[in-house]
């Protein structure tokens, strides 16, 4: 009998924890949804200050982005300006190395003749008789 007695003192203390647990978490659960809704809800003053909020991170977000938008294309414009002008420079420095080559070829071709002019002079000169 003292068997079964203590068997139905424990179980009767098991089925009261196990009841409280329960009620603890209704009561808990109750107290977060309370939260929750008073969170959410808010008053009216609070609501209109996070929609103003939320506005400004709206309008903030569209301002970047549009800065952005237009910072690619101004960066794109000066990236095709740089490139034209690189290449009008590449142009002209290879134009005026063309041109001193040319310069150089007919300062040449002026000293060979000039050269051949005087070896035939020297020549003469040194050969006075074959003249004669």
């Amino acid at each position: 009998m003292e068997g079964s007695e203590t068997l139905r003192k424990r179980l009767k203390s098991a089925v009261e924890e196990k009841e409280l647990n329960i009620r603890d978490e209704a009561i808990a659960d109750v107290m977060d949804k309370e939260e929750t809704e008073t969170n959410a809800m808010g008053s009216e003053e609070m609501e209109l200050h996070i929609a103003h909020i939320l506005d400004k991170i709206e309008n903030f977000t569209q301002q970047v982005s549009e800065l952005l938008e237009s910072g690619k294309t101004i960066i794109k414009q000066l990236g095709d300006e740089f490139e034209e002008r690189l290449i009008l420079i590449h142009k002209e420095q290879v134009e005026k190395w063309q041109e001193e080559i040319r310069e150089l070829r007919m300062i040449d071709a002026m000293n060979e003749e000039t050269n051949a002019v005087l070896e035939n002079a020297q020549f003469l000169l040194q050969n006075p008789h074959m003249d004669s």
